[in-house]
């Protein structure tokens, strides 16, 4: 029941409030156009021979069948159900039984990294739970299997993200190390068992560097002061309180159980669970491109040691304690997910109908009316509206520059004409600064990609509550909601 509930918010919307989402929406509308005659006249599709690519191969498939908002809806429910049953499985396969896995799932499925709209990373930790419990089935058996296995997993991996390759070798990696410390298994076995583990991997590694592939744009940056505070924000992506309430609930209910030696993490759990802490202390917030990848290890922590852990409840009221506590935590934050996603329908509806303002082929910029910085912790229910202007290069065959396009992740491309004008890693340019541009001469630290926005650019869309037109004299108003503006920009005769 509770699993039937959790999947409701993705069924009642038609573009679920994640951030990311509308951005991935409208990559896979000129996917699933490019080659026809609809096709955007700024974007270029080049495949190249890298990861981070589940839901681009995937959703252009399934629109052959549907519509692409229903492709793309229906490979967010994948990825959820490929959440919840991996961790029934993993659990079924260590321990023989299903008690943990399935709650510690649908507590985690809208929290932070899932909420946000990291969707090809979902569906990645999705299908690495399913390759962890594959191979611990296989962990006693004939090593071609295991490593047929190992193999099909670690491909599917790779193209699907990155990042969850990774989780899957690691927890393999310290679950073989973990044998080796229990002594069941000699050093050459286990030296032999890692081999076969990272061969596949090698493999893909060498053929993406022979093929000039690449994992995003390689950049890697520290923000140490979020390592304490992000456990406590993980549970939830829209309210910080809730979040951290639920999570300081979970972690004192987890600690008292310890405490009481009602749970117990098994010696494979153990290791597991002081590799995933050192591998979120050690970890760079960014990664190869990818943000928050700290943040990602959390959820995959929480969706595997529940398979290594028993639980023994004294008695009845225990159970239903547990019970109560872990539904309340899962309900609490899903309450919060339908409030905010629910009236998201009429604001993209809005936005959407704007899309008829604009000229076909036309140039459309996006600001926000607060200050640069994402994400935006002062109101974390306007950050689902930051990338909704992107759909605009489906609905007006516009281009827009923050549409995701970076090279290593994304298979698009903006055309030579504009690609001095993409915006770098997605991001929304505060108005302020564009108010500045236009009143000012420029200063050298103004980016180049946006000096000229007042000539480069058709349209522009402000995000945020109602506000006075920043520029009366170089913007017109074309339309206004509760959260957005769209100004058409006066060019100079």
């Amino acid at each position: 029941m509770l699993a039937a509930v959790s999947f409701l918010p993705v069924l009642l919307t038609p573009i679920p409030a994640m951030v990311d989402y509308p951005n991935h929406l409208a990559r896979m509308y000129i996917l699933s156009q490019s080659g026809t005659p609809d096709a955007n006249p700024h974007y270029v599709v080049a495949w190249a021979f890298y990861p981070n690519l589940g839901m681009d191969l995937l959703v252009p498939q399934m629109a052959r069948l549907t519509s692409v908002e229903s492709a793309t809806r229906l490979f967010l429910l994948l990825s959820q159900l490929l959440i919840v049953s991996g961790a029934l499985l993993l659990e079924w396969v260590r321990k023989g039984r299903v008690q943990l896995a399935g709650f510690a799932a649908l507590a985690f499925l809208y929290c932070l990294p899932f909420s946000w709209g990291f969707v090809n990373f979902e569906f990645g930790l999705g299908l690495a739970l399913w390759g962890i419990a594959f191979y611990l089935m296989s962990a006693e058996g004939p090593w071609p299997l295991r490593f047929v296995a190992n193999l099909i997993f670690v491909a599917a991996l790779y193209v699907a993200h990155f990042f969850s390759l990774g989780i899957y070798g690691a927890t393999l990696g310290l679950f073989e190390l973990s044998r080796i410390r229990q002594r069941q298994v000699a050093y050459p076995v286990a030296a032999a068992r890692l081999g076969v583990l990272a061969v596949p991997a090698l493999a893909l590694f060498g053929i993406m560097h022979l093929a000039a592939g690449s994992i995003g744009n390689e950049g890697t940056d520290w923000f140490l002061g979020f390592k304490p505070v992000w456990p406590l924000r993980i549970m939830n992506g829209y309210n910080l309180t809730i979040g951290a309430a639920t999570g300081l609930a979970l972690m004192i209910a987890l600690l008292f159980a310890a405490r009481r030696g009602v749970l117990r993490l098994d010696p494979a759990g153990s290791w597991l669970a002081i590799g995933f802490a050192l591998l979120y202390l050690v970890i760079p917030s960014k990664l190869f491109g990818t943000s928050f990848a700290d943040l990602r290890v959390i959820p995959a922590a929480a969706l595997i040691l529940p398979a290594f852990c028993s639980l023994s409840l004294p008695s009845q009221a225990w159970r239903m304690a547990a019970l109560a506590g872990i539904s309340g935590i899962a309900l609490l934050n899903l309450a919060v997910v339908l409030a905010v996603w629910l009236p998201y329908r009429a604001d993209y509806a809005a936005i959407i109908a704007s899309f008829d303002k604009l000229d076909r082929g036309s140039r459309v910029l996006v600001a926000n009316t607060g200050d640069a910085g994402d994400p935006p912790f002062a109101d974390l229910t306007s950050y689902p509206m930051y990338y909704a202007p992107t759909l605009a290069v489906h609905y007006a065959n516009a281009f827009v520059p923050n549409l995701f396009t970076e090279v290593g992740k994304q298979p698009l491309r903006p055309r030579e004409a504009v690609r001095r004008l993409a915006t770098p890693d997605g991001g929304v340019l505060p108005v302020s600064l564009l108010t500045a541009i236009a009143t000012s001469q420029p200063s050298a630290e103004v980016p180049s990609f946006i000096r000229t926005w007042s000539e480069d650019y058709d349209y522009l869309y402000v995000l945020g509550p109602r506000a006075a037109n920043p520029l009366p004299t170089l913007l017109d108003v074309l339309d206004t909601s509760e959260r957005f503006a769209l100004y058409k920009i006066r060019h100079k005769s």
